[in-house]
C-alpha cells in the first residue's frame, strides 16, 4: 500500500514551509533516516528524514514551492514489493495549496477556472461579499496564494510575501510586473492582521502616512521577511503582556580576564598550531549564569496560568546576530559542561545559525538567556525577555574604571550587567539574589569548577 510522505511540523508553532530542495528523486529507493528533502522556515532551513523504506513513486510537491501547509501530501512512497507505476499513477493529487500554478510566462490557461465561491449560507456569513471575492479569486481554501513562478523567484529574491502583492493577472494572480511594483512599495498590501486578542504590531500611523513624511525618492521600501515580522511580534507579545523590572550591578572582571588568558595560553595544540580552545568571556557567561541559576533555584522557573514551571537543569540561550534579525540556540544542561565544551558549542551553533542550518529543538525552549553587545563597546542596556524565559541577562563590555578600594582609588576591570525579569515570576529581592550569585560567581572562575 503507497505510503503518503507529509510536510513535517518542524517545530510546535509551525503552520507552513518552503520546500527548498529535493535530495531524492522519483524512482530512488529510501531507507528509514535517509535525508530526503530540505525545508525553510523563517528562521531556518532544515534537513527532513524519511520514517519508512521503500521507493519514491511521485513527487507531488516540486522543489521551490512556498507556503506548504503542515501536513499537506508532498510524495508518495511505494513500499517494498509494492508496483512503483501503479502507486505513482494512484497518487492523490497535491491540494491546491502546495501545487504550483500553471506553467505559463504570466497567465495561466484559458481553461483555468477561478477559485469555487462559497455556498450562499458561507457567503452570507463572510460579509462584505466584494473583500470576500478578491481574496477568494487570489487564494484556494489553504490560503495558497496564486502567482506565476517567476513572481514566485523574483518575490523570494527580494523578501517580499506573496500575501502582501496585489495581483494584476488573470483572477487575481501574481505576476512578474506585480513583484517588480511591490519592489518601490507600490502594489503593496497591509500586513495580515493579527489573531483575536493578539497584540498588535501596526504602527499607530499607517504605512501610507508616514511614507507622506518624507520625500518621493529619498528612501527604499525593504519589505519585512518572514523572519523580522516573527521577531517583531514576539518581541512586541513580550513587552505588552510580560511586566519587566531590571536589575543593573556592576562585576569586578579582573580575576576572570587573567584566568581567561592563561587558560588560554595553556591550550593543546595540534600539528599546525591551532589550539584546541579559545574561550571568550561570553563562555564563562554563560556558565555563570547557569550555576547561578542551580544557586537560586526559584528563579530557574518559567510563568503558565496553571502554575509556575520550575525546571530542573540551567538551558541558557544566547542571542546570536544573523541576516535578517537574530536566534537564540541554547546550551543545554550548561550547568553540568566545562567552559571549554560551552565554547566549543557556541561556535558551532553561531556558524549554523548564520546558515539558517539551526533545528528547532536547537532554539526553542530553554529557561533563560544572555544578550551580549560588549564587543560593540555597548557599555550598558536591557534587553526584552524572549518567553517563556523569566529573565534574560544583558551583558555589556568589560572596561578600566576608576574604583573606591579600601578609601583609595583603583583602577579595575568592570564590566556592568543588567538582569530584566519577569515580575509574575520572579519577584525583586529574588531576582536580586539570582544577579547577586551571577557576580558572585563571574568575579571568582575558579567557584565555576568546584
Amino acid at each position: 500500500m503507497p505510503i503518503n510522505i507529509l510536510m513535517p511540523a518542524l517545530s510546535p508553532t509551525m503552520e507552513k514551509g518552503n520546500l527548498a530542495k529535493w535530495l531524492k528523486k522519483e524512482g530512488d529507493k529510501v531507507k528509514s533516516g535517509d535525508v530526503i528533502a530540505e525545508i525553510e522556515t523563517d528562521k531556518a532551513t532544515m534537513e527532513v528524514e524519511a520514517v519508512d523504506e521503500g521507493t519514491i513513486a511521485k513527487i507531488l510537491v516540486p522543489e521551490g514551492t512556498q507556503d506548504v501547509p503542515v501536513n499537506d501530501v508532498i510524495a508518495v512512497l511505494a513500499s517494498d514489493g509494492e508496483d512503483v507505476k501503479a502507486a505513482g499513477a494512484g497518487a492523490a493529487k497535491p491540494t491546491a495549496s502546495s501545487a504550483p500554478p500553471p506553467k505559463a510566462a504570466e497567465a495561466p490557461p484559458a481553461a483555468a477556472k477561478p477559485a469555487p465561491t462559497p455556498a450562499p449560507a458561507a457567503a452570507a456569513a463572510a460579509a462584505p461579499a466584494p473583500k470576500a471575492a478578491a481574496t477568494a479569486s487570489q487564494t484556494n481554501g489553504h490560503a495558497r496564494i496564486f502567482s506565476s513562478p517567476l513572481a514566485r523567484r523574483l518575490a523570494k529574491e527580494a523578501g517580499i510575501e506573496l500575501a502582501r502583492i496585489n495581483g494584476s493577472g488573470p483572477h487575481g494572480r501574481v505576476i512578474a510586473r506585480d513583484v517588480e511594483e511591490a519592489k518601490s512599495g507600490k502594489g503593496l498590501k497591509a500586513p495580515a492582521a493579527a489573531p483575536a486578542g493578539a497584540p498588535s504590531i501596526a504602527p499607530s500611523m499607517s504605512d501610507k502616512q508616514i511614507r507622506a513624511l518624507y520625500e518621493d525618492g529619498s528612501y527604499e521600501v525593504i519589505p519585512h521577511d518572514g523572519m523580522r515580522r516573527t521577531i517583531a511580534q514576539r518581541l512586541t507579545a513580550s513587552v505588552q503582556t510580560v511586566p519587566h523590572f531590571y536589575l543593573t550591578i556592576d562585576c569586578n572582571i579582573g580575576k576572570l580576564v587573567q584566568a581567561r588568558e592563561e587558560i588560554n595560553a595553556a591550550a593543546p595544540k595540534d600539528k599546525d598550531g591551532k589550539p584546541a580552545y579559545k574561550l571568550s568571556v561570553n563562555d564563562f557567561v554563560i556558565k555563570a549564569l547557569a550555576l547561578a541559576l542551580q544557586r537560586i533555584p526559584n528563579a530557574n522557573v518559567s510563568w503558565t496560568d496553571g502554575g509556575m514551571l520550575k525546571h530542573k537543569h540551567s538551558d541558557v540561550g544566547v542571542a546570536v546576530a544573523m541576516p535578517g534579525g537574530l536566534i537564540t540556540p541554547i546550551i543545554r544542561k550548561a550547568e553540568t559542561k566545562p567552559v571549554s565544551v560551552i565554547s566549543a558549542e557556541m561556535k558551532d551553533f553561531a556558524a549554523r545559525a548564520r546558515a539558517r542550518k539551526l533545528k528547532p529543538e536547537e532554539y526553542q525552549g530553554g529557561t533563560t538567556a544572555v544578550s551580549n553587545l560588549g564587543m560593540y563597546g555597548i557599555n550598558h542596556f536591557t534587553a526584552v525577555i524572549n518567553p517563556p524565559h523569566a529573565t534574560i541577562l544583558a551583558v555589556g563590555t568589560g572596561e578600566e574604571r576608576a574604583i573606591v578600594k579600601n578609601g583609595k582609588i583603583e583602577v579595575a576591570q568592570i564590566m556592568s550587567v543588567t538582569m530584566s525579569c519577569d515580575h509574575r515570576a520572579v519577584d525583586g529581592a529574588l531576582g536580586a539574589e539570582l544577579i547577586g550569585a551571577f557576580k558572585l560567581l563571574i568575579e571568582n572562575p575558579v567557584m565555576m569548577v568546584v
